[in-house]
């Protein structure tokens, strides 16, 4: 009896072990950076950056363990960090489905990573086996965090939010202006009523596709990489009803294609590179930038090496003035893709390097402005429902 009760506490000690260290050394590993913090930059660079209303359209923390409110030596991003990088509207996207031994090229839909980690995570039961479920219980999380945060974040759900959080961030400094997104419409799990399921949760943007087609179209590293099912035209028609923007990240060639033929409202590309300066099965060709930005579109320039082919300061910027050059620079902002499951070249403090790259690439004050995220408040006041 005595060697079952000592089994049974080395197996709940070994359990607690798993549920309270593995997810923050997987956290860790996989969130990581080239360069640690503290970040330095010029007087020039500093003075401007402090100016700033900045706004990155893409961060995956909700996917992991981490507190949002308290600061973190890991991780690309919290609240303490986002106000000290003076970030000041963040999207933060809710994944729920990836694939086992995932790649850029080719991935089927019959595996998942996401539970093991769900479940090593202590999400709720219900989390386990819907994906639904998974992006309801990661805007439970935001909402939680904004409710605990003493009133330094706040969710966006209206126009009328969004204006009331810009004229009290003139006065008070810090207050972070959150936005719900989905990685991939998976969580409506085949059904286009689950599109209000998740506008009545607070989601405003939608990403289509994630790492595999799925029932709404192809990805861009899927199998078929094929265009909008009939259900996904249906779906973006449900999205521009609802004032929920269309985020074509991670989209096939096809479906970005499909979506902007029928489009009537600008959609975004979240987090991406681009193929004029570095090509990839995920990059947005020439054309489709172009395309993007005569229908109003902004996007979002990621910071991972699969997105602009090195990790620094330079290749973001080169990406950013390729784009501009094409699009022209209201349609340019940033999509850091932080910790999702990439390796940075910075967490969200030394955004002040981004600011000074392109002070350095001769880009305007005003220029700079707005791809720092002018373009990003100016869409989402031109899109989010009124009230």
């Amino acid at each position: 009896m005595r060697a079952l009760l000592v089994a049974i506490a080395v197996l709940f000690l070994a359990t607690i072990g798993v549920t309270l260290v593995l997810p923050a050394y997987v956290d860790s590993r996989m969130n990581s950076v080239k360069h640690a913090p503290p970040y330095s930059a010029s007087g020039q660079a500093k003075d401007l950056h402090e100016q700033l209303f900045i706004a990155d359209m893409h961060d995956d923390a909700l996917l992991w363990s981490r507190d949002l409110l308290t600061r973190h030596g890991y991780g690309h991003s919290d609240l303490p960090r986002l106000q000290e990088g003076r970030v000041a509207l963040q999207v933060f996207a809710t994944v729920t489905k990836t694939p086992k031994n995932m790649n850029f090229e080719r991935n089927a839909s019959d595996t998942d990573s996401i539970t093991m980690l769900a479940m090593a995570q202590r999400w709720p039961r219900r989390t386990w086996n819907s994906l639904l479920e998974r992006a309801l219980f990661q805007s439970e999380k935001l909402h939680a965090a904004a409710r605990d945060s003493a009133g330094q974040m706040r969710i966006v759900r209206t126009r009328a939010d969004l204006q009331d959080i810009l004229q009290t961030q003139d006065r008070s400094k810090g207050l972070l202006a959150a936005v719900l997104a989905t990685e991939g419409l998976h969580p409506l799990e085949g059904k286009l009523e689950n599109v209000d399921r998740l506008y009545d949760a607070g989601f405003r943007m939608a990403g289509l596709t994630h790492f595999f087609d799925n029932e709404i179209g192809g990805s861009a590293h899927g199998w078929n990489k094929g265009g909008l099912t009939s259900l996904g035209r249906q779906v973006v028609r449900r999205l521009e009803e609802k004032h929920m923007l269309v985020d074509l990240a991670h989209a096939s060639p096809r479906v970005v294609d499909d979506v902007l033929a029928m489009a009537t409202r600008p959609v975004v590309v979240s987090h991406t590179g681009v193929q004029g300066t570095c090509p990839g099965p995920r990059n947005l060709s020439d054309a489709h930038v172009q395309a993007i930005a005569a229908q109003g579109g902004v996007i979002g320039i990621a910071y991972f090496q699969g997105a602009v082919c090195a990790l620094g300061t330079e290749a973001i910027v080169k990406a950013i003035r390729h784009t501009v050059d094409l699009a022209g620079v209201k349609h340019v902002a940033l999509g850091s893709d932080f910790d999702g499951a990439i390796r940075a070249p910075f967490d969200t403090t030394g955004l002040v390097l981004i600011t000074q790259g392109l002070l350095e690439a001769g880009f305007s004050e005003s220029d700079i402005a707005d791809i720092m995220g002018g373009n990003v408040r100016r869409l989402l006041l031109d899109s989010l429902p009124p009230d």
